[in-house]
Protein backbone atom coordinates (compact mmCIF):
# COMPACT_ATOMS: atom_id res chain seq x y z
CA UNK A 1 0.00 0.00 0.00
CA UNK A 2 1.25 3.79 -1.06
CA UNK A 3 0.76 6.75 0.96
CA UNK A 4 0.06 8.13 -2.59
CA UNK A 5 -2.95 5.82 -3.59
CA UNK A 6 -3.59 7.64 -7.11
CA UNK A 7 0.33 6.59 -7.88
CA UNK A 8 0.64 2.80 -8.53
CA UNK A 9 3.98 1.22 -8.52
CA UNK A 10 5.56 0.29 -11.81
CA UNK A 11 4.96 -3.61 -12.21
CA UNK A 12 7.64 -5.84 -12.99
CA UNK A 13 8.23 -6.12 -16.72
CA UNK A 14 8.72 -10.02 -17.76
CA UNK A 15 10.92 -10.38 -20.61
CA UNK A 16 9.51 -9.20 -23.38
CA UNK A 17 10.64 -12.19 -26.28
CA UNK A 18 9.14 -14.70 -24.18
CA UNK A 19 6.05 -12.85 -22.73
CA UNK A 20 4.86 -11.55 -26.34
CA UNK A 21 4.01 -13.99 -29.09
CA UNK A 22 5.76 -14.23 -32.60
CA UNK A 23 4.65 -10.81 -34.15
CA UNK A 24 2.75 -11.86 -37.54
CA UNK A 25 1.65 -9.74 -40.19
CA UNK A 26 0.64 -9.78 -43.96
CA UNK A 27 3.78 -8.89 -46.03
CA UNK A 28 3.79 -5.90 -47.88
CA UNK A 29 5.21 -4.50 -50.93
CA UNK A 30 7.06 -1.60 -50.31
CA UNK A 31 7.39 -0.02 -53.71
CA UNK A 32 3.86 -1.04 -55.15
CA UNK A 33 2.41 -0.27 -51.46
CA UNK A 34 -0.20 -3.06 -51.85
CA UNK A 35 -0.16 -6.39 -49.98
CA UNK A 36 1.53 -9.12 -51.15
CA UNK A 37 -0.82 -12.51 -52.19
CA UNK A 38 0.55 -16.01 -53.43
CA UNK A 39 -2.31 -18.18 -54.76
CA UNK A 40 -4.80 -15.79 -54.32
CA UNK A 41 -4.14 -15.94 -50.57
CA UNK A 42 -2.24 -13.20 -48.08
CA UNK A 43 1.53 -13.78 -47.46
CA UNK A 44 2.02 -13.67 -43.65
CA UNK A 45 5.52 -12.57 -42.71
CA UNK A 46 7.09 -13.22 -39.24
CA UNK A 47 9.16 -11.46 -36.94
CA UNK A 48 11.40 -8.66 -37.82
CA UNK A 49 9.46 -8.34 -41.05
CA UNK A 50 6.48 -8.34 -39.42
CA UNK A 51 7.37 -5.54 -37.53
CA UNK A 52 8.91 -3.69 -40.66
CA UNK A 53 5.33 -3.92 -42.07
CA UNK A 54 3.21 -2.81 -38.88
CA UNK A 55 6.33 0.07 -38.68
CA UNK A 56 5.45 1.08 -42.53
CA UNK A 57 1.50 1.18 -42.43
CA UNK A 58 1.34 2.85 -38.43
CA UNK A 59 3.43 5.43 -40.50
CA UNK A 60 1.23 5.77 -43.13
CA UNK A 61 -1.93 5.97 -41.27
CA UNK A 62 -3.25 8.75 -39.74
CA UNK A 63 -4.47 8.90 -35.86
CA UNK A 64 -7.90 9.28 -34.89
CA UNK A 65 -9.12 9.26 -38.33
CA UNK A 66 -10.63 5.77 -38.66
CA UNK A 67 -12.87 3.72 -36.23
CA UNK A 68 -11.32 0.38 -36.78
CA UNK A 69 -8.09 1.63 -35.09
CA UNK A 70 -7.83 2.35 -31.43
CA UNK A 71 -6.70 6.08 -30.73
CA UNK A 72 -3.10 4.76 -30.10
CA UNK A 73 -2.25 3.66 -33.19
CA UNK A 74 -1.20 5.74 -36.57
CA UNK A 75 0.87 9.02 -36.46
CA UNK A 76 -0.03 12.57 -36.47
CA UNK A 77 2.09 13.84 -39.12
CA UNK A 78 -0.63 15.31 -41.08
CA UNK A 79 -1.05 18.13 -38.45
CA UNK A 80 2.33 19.62 -39.14
CA UNK A 81 1.94 19.17 -43.02
CA UNK A 82 0.48 22.66 -44.64
CA UNK A 83 0.62 24.38 -41.49
CA UNK A 84 2.13 27.71 -40.46
CA UNK A 85 4.45 26.46 -38.26
CA UNK A 86 8.68 27.37 -38.80
CA UNK A 87 10.98 24.64 -40.31
CA UNK A 88 12.87 24.26 -36.96
CA UNK A 89 9.29 23.59 -35.07
CA UNK A 90 8.23 20.82 -38.01
CA UNK A 91 11.88 19.81 -37.29
CA UNK A 92 11.31 19.51 -33.57
CA UNK A 93 8.04 17.86 -33.29
CA UNK A 94 8.49 15.08 -36.34
CA UNK A 95 10.77 13.11 -34.16
CA UNK A 96 8.43 12.88 -31.40
CA UNK A 97 4.94 11.85 -33.38
CA UNK A 98 7.37 9.10 -34.67
CA UNK A 99 8.73 8.40 -31.23
CA UNK A 100 4.39 8.30 -29.95
CA UNK A 101 3.57 6.57 -33.21
CA UNK A 102 6.05 3.40 -33.02
CA UNK A 103 6.57 2.92 -29.26
CA UNK A 104 2.85 1.80 -28.51
CA UNK A 105 3.76 -1.61 -30.58
CA UNK A 106 5.61 -3.83 -27.39
CA UNK A 107 7.57 -4.78 -29.90
CA UNK A 108 9.83 -2.06 -30.48
CA UNK A 109 11.88 -0.81 -27.93
CA UNK A 110 13.51 2.11 -29.09
CA UNK A 111 13.55 4.41 -32.10
CA UNK A 112 16.91 6.12 -33.03
CA UNK A 113 18.50 7.52 -35.92
CA UNK A 114 15.96 9.71 -36.94
CA UNK A 115 15.99 11.69 -40.08
CA UNK A 116 13.32 13.84 -41.04
CA UNK A 117 12.84 16.21 -44.42
CA UNK A 118 10.16 18.53 -45.51
CA UNK A 119 10.11 18.99 -49.08
CA UNK A 120 7.12 21.04 -50.05
CA UNK A 121 3.77 19.07 -48.90
CA UNK A 122 6.17 15.76 -48.42
CA UNK A 123 7.57 14.32 -45.14
CA UNK A 124 9.92 11.84 -45.12
CA UNK A 125 11.37 9.90 -41.74
CA UNK A 126 13.91 7.73 -42.07
CA UNK A 127 15.24 5.90 -38.73
CA UNK A 128 15.95 2.68 -36.97
CA UNK A 129 13.66 0.64 -34.99
CA UNK A 130 15.31 -1.45 -32.25
CA UNK A 131 12.94 -4.49 -31.60
CA UNK A 132 12.89 -7.80 -29.52
CA UNK A 133 14.19 -9.13 -33.38
CA UNK A 134 16.99 -6.57 -33.61
CA UNK A 135 16.81 -3.29 -36.01
CA UNK A 136 14.66 -2.69 -38.52
CA UNK A 137 15.80 0.73 -40.68
CA UNK A 138 12.43 2.08 -41.68
CA UNK A 139 12.36 5.07 -44.47
CA UNK A 140 8.68 6.35 -45.46
CA UNK A 141 7.06 9.09 -46.89
CA UNK A 142 4.28 10.20 -45.45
Amino acid sequence: MSIFPMIDPPAEQPDAAQALPLCREVGWDFERDVPLFRGGEPVIVEGREAVKVWIWRALRTPRFQYEIHTWAYGSEFETLLGQAYSDSVKTAEAPRYLRECLLINPYIKEVRDIAVNFEAARLTVQGTAVTIYGEVKFDAAV
